[in-house]
């Protein structure tokens, strides 16, 4: 009964470039964090993703933004042999920004992503008379491509970070590297990941590299027909501050602990999901900006 239900469980962190805050100049690293659909060979889905920040100057509060950023994005996988994943991403961006000046509107596609995981182990042990355990640990790595627009002249004396974190794209080829392991004793199971987003420049500026770590538990409700995966944990992010020539940008940089809560629900061949996350401490642009919260909505199928 145990060997029925276990799938292949990726907890998958991505960092992808985004629509940034303009007055901070907190942008170039989005994220996405989730559980990955239970797939055996391929699969394809359609997810939201919502950011909302508040950004007030300490030596000005007169100079403010509120930032929503929404994005759409197709991603999907498939298996290769027995032990290697690969993974796609491509995100549109629909931002809004609400500052002392107005409203700004940027929308449009976003850096496309491509990465590559392997199964480096999978053990299984079954028990007569308890819950038998899974134990899986994949390594990984990938890339951002500059398919999002980033058009600004960094030659020009009038440029601000502004200009160049109003952008869909950050210009630049990034790579990153992941490992997850994933345990779980009966229904009950815990996943952690560790990642790391190394950025190039472009035009000599170069957004800030990126550290995440994150935990999460979840417990696995098997019913007739679906199967119900509520879960919760905890993501912490550290990004370096952005340099231009070299030299790091002001205000730029920081960290966010977050806590988070969602469910997963597989029916047949189709997975639905949902997370929210909120921030339970952060440092980031000098202190000048907040994220409020932030969530995330998709749907799958697999074949």
């Amino acid at each position: 009964m145990y060997k029925k239900y276990i799938t292949t469980i990726l907890f998958l962190c991505i960092t992808a470039s985004s629509f940034a805050c303009a007055i901070c100049g907190c942008g170039g690293s989005n994220f996405y964090l989730g559980l990955m659909p239970h797939f055996r060979t391929k699969f394809i889905g359609i997810r939201y993703q919502y950011m909302n920040y508040n950004t007030v100057l300490v030596n000005d509060p007169t100079q403010y933004s509120h930032n929503y950023y929404n994005t759409i994005q197709v991603w999907g996988g498939f298996n290769v042999a027995k032990r290697w994943q690969l993974l796609y991403i491509v995100p549109v961006h629909f931002n809004k920004q609400i500052d002392d000046d107005g409203i700004t509107n940027k929308n449009g596609l976003g850096d496309a992503s491509l990465m590559a995981n392997y199964l480096l182990f999978h053990k299984i042990k079954t028990y007569e008379h308890r819950a038998g355990i899974e134990q899986q640990l994949w390594v990984g790595g990938g890339i951002k491509l500059p398919t999002g627009k980033m058009d600004v002249n960094l030659k020009d004396p009038n440029i601000t970070v502004a200009d160049v974190n109003a952008q869909l794209g950050t210009g630049s080829i990034d790579f990153m590297l992941n490992t997850m392991y994933n345990i779980r004793i009966g229904n009950w199971g815990v996943n952690s990941t560790l990642t790391y987003k190394a950025n190039t420049a472009k035009n000599e500026y170069q957004f800030g590299n990126k550290f995440t770590g994150s935990a999460i538990g979840y417990y696995n409700i098997l019913l007739k027909k679906m199967n119900i995966m509520p879960n919760a944990g905890m993501m912490y992010e550290n990004t370096a501050a952005n340099t231009l020539s070299k030299m790091s940008v002001a205000a730029t940089g920081g960290y966010i602990t977050s806590a988070m809560a969602g469910v997963e629900v597989g029916i047949k061949k189709m997975n639905v999901g949902i997370t929210c996350m909120a921030p339970v401490g952060q440092y980031y642009a000098a202190g000048q900006t907040k994220l409020n919260w932030r969530g995330d909505a998709h749907v799958s199928f697999s074949f």
